[in-house]
């Protein structure tokens, strides 16, 4: 082994040749700016926020710290691509740097607008824009499907419009995020969720409120798109405020500026329509009563006219012709009743005499009469023969083999066969010896 020459210079400790890189990196990196994505973003019980900014290659921690956080008045979240301003700062303790944040600027926003102009232009070329391809919205829905995150403001407010101007419909709410990597997935799960239901909603809502252009970017998404054309039910798109434009609002069937004013646009006002109900109803009950006077004028100049007079005077003359020959019709029919009834009580007098009901009668008496005496012969009968099996039952008993041994008595069995005599009995041989309620074999 080689001998070890001893170094002939001064080596730096570990915290000495760290604070050299602390000077050299806080001295050179001051008021920097670096472009990246939040994640595991922390907040610790003293309000300070720690987390990282990465790429896809590189990642730098990064602490704000309390009071500029309260500063700033931004709100930060995983996967928010973001623009940082600050200083880098070694922490010599754990022997890493981290950037100590002054400002936060929401990034991308120019590239997502561009990636917005460009996903428009490629819709409405292919006719996904065009307004032949719009359904119309039901004027009456009852049943309303909603799109929007189940916990955000967007659903009360569409709620409670629908409260006060439709409470006739009903709402079924499919949650799904509205914001954040995993929205556009659930946005277009729940459209399809409406398209494919077996039993199917009159009208969907689908929107949430405002924000930045990358908070709404979900709803720019291809596939979100393509899922509402594709749907079969009208959709009404709702996304932010009314300056805020997205690609649902473009596909859909109709586009409302608020999650409000979409529900004004999917539904009548039931005040109005109570209104308007009345309005009818008035109008038609007083067309209904001027033609009723209209009609009461025409018959009552009907009544005065010479023709209708003339008529009248036909009517009596025939009425009363019509009365002269009822009278005369009534008579005949009288008198014709009267001759038939008294032909047939002549007829009915000669049926009595030869009624062979009086025949049946008389057998019917005999045949009683005959029923009871063989009643009798039978029951006696009956009797004779229940002595005789009683007496025959009695006579079996007395010979009954088993009956001693229902009594208590043994059988003593040798070789089958029942030995009745001391004489009979064999020593040597297997006896069976059989009680009422079994047997025992033994060799005597």
């Amino acid at each position: 082994m080689t001998k070890q020459i001893p170094f002939r210079f001064n080596i730096p400790s570990v915290s000495e040749f760290t604070q050299k890189i602390k000077h050299i990196l806080e001295s050179n990196f001051r008021d920097i700016l670096v472009e990246g994505e939040i994640s595991n973003l922390n907040q610790s019980r003293n309000g300070h926020y720690y987390f990282t900014v990465k790429d896809d290659d590189a990642q730098l921690p990064c602490v704000i710290w309390r009071n500029t956080a309260q500063r700033l008045e931004t709100e930060l979240r995983d996967g928010q691509q973001v623009v940082l301003g600050g200083d880098i700062q070694v922490y010599a303790p754990h022997g890493r740097y981290q950037m100590i944040v002054t400002l936060v600027q929401q990034a991308g926003a120019g590239r997502l607008q561009q990636k917005f102009e460009e996903l428009k232009q490629k819709l409405e070329g292919e006719g996904l824009f065009d307004s032949r391809h719009k359904k119309q919205i039901p004027p009456f829905p009852e049943h309303i499907g909603v799109i929007t995150s189940a916990t955000g403001a967007a659903f009360q407010d569409i709620r409670s419009t629908f409260e006060q101007r439709w409470p006739v419909a009903t709402l079924y709410l499919h949650h799904a995020s509205v914001q954040g990597l995993n929205a556009a997935g659930e946005l277009t799960e729940a459209i399809e969720y409406f398209h494919s239901s077996p039993n199917p909603v009159d009208l969907i809502i689908i929107g949430r409120g405002g924000g930045s252009l990358e908070d709404l970017w979900p709803f720019n998404e291809e596939i979100v798109a393509r899922a509402i054309f594709n749907c079969s039910i009208p959709v009404i798109s709702a996304v932010g405020h009314e300056v805020d434009f997205s690609i649902s609002d473009f596909t859909a069937d109709a586009r409302a500026a608020t999650p409000t004013q979409a529900v004004i646009l999917a539904t009548p006002d039931i005040n109005e329509m109570k209104y308007l109900v009345d309005d009818y109803t008035n109008s038609l009950v007083s067309n209904i009563r001027q033609k009723i006077r209209d009609f009461q004028e025409y018959v009552n100049r009907l009544k005065q006219s010479h023709s209708l007079l003339v008529v009248q005077e036909k009517l009596r003359f025939q009425y009363a012709q019509l009365n002269s020959l009822s009278h005369s019709l009534r008579n005949s029919v009288i008198q014709t009743v009267m001759d038939k009834k008294a032909i047939v009580n002549i007829a009915s007098g000669l049926l009595i005499n030869k009624n062979p009901a009086n025949k049946i009668n008389i057998n019917y008496q005999y045949l009683e009469q005959t029923k009871e005496r063989m009643q009798t012969r039978y029951e006696r009968f009956v009797d004779c023969k229940s002595v005789q099996l009683a007496h025959v039952n009695h006579q079996l008993d007395k010979r009954n083999p088993i009956e001693p041994l229902e009594r208590g008595f043994t059988r003593i069995l040798q070789n089958g066969s029942w030995i009745r005599s001391k004489n009979h009995f064999q020593k040597g041989t297997n006896t069976l010896i059989e009680w009422k309620d079994g047997t025992e074999e033994f060799n005597s």
